[in-house]
């Protein structure tokens, strides 16, 4: 057997048997630091229903989607799993998840306990394929020893604007945020951008179809739309503002301000900031804990820059579990489903501290925790109270995704021009929904 195979095989075990157990439900996930939370919450469940067991495991991304992939095509996919909006419009149109609307019904749950939006974002022409788990959005992390080493206050990094012109006050603080080897910074005629110390700002990459914390944030503080609405099959890629925020991320490794595309992919725009090799980063609220535990310095999180359209944007996203076509023990299965979507479980979430449960009231909570933990997380709040959007749902996700992000990659690596790539892409896009 080749090492391929073997991975796979090691993946379908761990996923689980052809054979399953009554009452056993298998539920997976791939974020290691929210197991402990739903271990608990496992631990509850079983409690109340003795009939029950819930076997819970964890793989990182990557694997966790292949093994996935596998299991449904063998036949040995968990009952009960970690949804992604980016993964599920292919899993339903294959009919491979459980319409959870009749049981819904059959059951009362009350879907408005959950913050406006994330229910009917797992629903598509009156089918229901998750109960929302969490919700996200994303802002800036900034080392704050560089930040007062340059004379950039806090209230500098809360006020920042932005736009795809001159870069805004967000560019003349990246620009006080980089430093060369003999401490020059880029506002000095003295900078060397050929010996840079630390970088102002990485983005950490293409960003694929959605540009989660990539660029979706800037653009459509510009003024850019992903589609007409959820579902919608005409994607508005080739926007010039869309095109003149990637030209102008693409941009600033010229500037010696970021890191080039070779040299990000290297560490990772989170390693470096941790490393103190960036002065500051794009990420989402579900990296709080990671940052928490990695970084030695002092950091605050801050609200992404308002862009021309005169607010900040971010992209307000959520997870939901659902439930596999396929399971054996599908009441089991939603009854576990039902409870993870419920106040019991996602107030255990909430004192944990690791996400922002969905049912409202809860991001409080959670917040309150990492105040405990010298940790201010307001930013991701105040996000909500600006512009936000959904990501980009459509069928066919995996080829926009991979058009997209090549597209992308190609404008940031300086083999395209945004204008002229991003066109050509859109044009395939939309041409898989014709």
């Amino acid at each position: 057997m080749t090492t391929t195979t073997n991975a796979l095989l090691a993946l379908v075990a761990l996923i689980g048997s052809t054979a399953a157990q009554a009452g056993d439900v298998k539920y997976v996930l791939w974020d290691a630091n929210q197991r402990p939370a739903y271990q608990q919450c496992a631990s509850d469940f079983q409690k109340a229903n003795p009939g029950i067991t819930i076997k819970i495991s964890q793989q990182g991304w990557d694997e966790y989607w292949t093994g996935l992939s596998t299991g449904f095509i063998s036949g040995t996919a968990p009952d009960v799993f970690t949804n992604h909006l980016a993964k599920y419009p292919e899993f339903a149109r294959n009919n491979l998840l459980v319409d959870l609307a009749p049981l819904i019904k059959r059951d009362a749950v009350k879907t408005d306990a959950y913050a406006s939006g994330l229910y009917d974002i797992w629903g598509r022409e009156g089918k229901q394929y998750g109960l929302p788990k969490d919700w996200d959005t994303i802002a800036f992390i900034v080392n704050l020893d560089l930040a007062k080493k340059a004379g950039v206050t806090l209230a500098d990094l809360n006020g920042m604007t932005w736009n795809p012109k001159d870069g805004g006050s967000f560019e003349q603080i990246v620009r006080r945020l980089t430093t060369d080897a003999a401490g020059n910074n880029a506002t000095s005629a003295k900078f060397d951008k050929s010996k840079v110390a630390v970088y102002g700002y990485q983005n950490p990459g293409a960003g694929g179809m959605m540009g989660q914390t990539e660029w979706s944030h800037f653009a459509v503080s510009n003024g850019f739309r992903f589609q007409d609405a959820p579902w919608a099959g005409k994607f508005y890629y080739d926007d010039p503002k869309l095109a003149e925020t990637i030209q102008y991320l693409a941009g600033l490794p010229g500037k010696g301000v970021s890191a080039t595309p070779d040299d990000v992919s290297k560490l990772g725009s989170d390693a470096m900031f941790i490393a103190g090799k960036a002065a500051m980063v794009p990420q989402g609220s579900w990296m709080i804990t990671h940052f928490a535990a990695n970084a030695k310095f002092p950091y605050a999180w801050v609200p992404l820059p308002k862009g021309p359209i005169g607010q900040r944007a971010t992209m307000f996203n959520g997870l939901a579990d659902s439930i596999w076509v396929g399971s054996k023990n599908k009441e089991e299965a939603w009854k576990w489903v039902k409870y993870l979507g419920s106040e019991a479980c996602q107030s255990v979430v909430a004192k944990a501290g690791v996400v922002f449960p969905a049912v409202k009231g809860l991001p409080d909570q959670a917040m309150a925790v990492h105040k405990t933990r010298g940790v201010d997380s307001s930013a991701f709040l105040e996000m909500t109270r600006g512009k936000t959007f959904l990501a980009p749902i459509a069928d066919n996700g995996s080829q926009v995704n991979e058009l997209m992000g090549t597209a992308i990659e190609s404008v940031l690596r300086g083999k395209s021009d945004a204008a002229g790539a991003l066109r050509s892409a859109n044009g395939q896009v939309n041409a898989l929904f014709r």
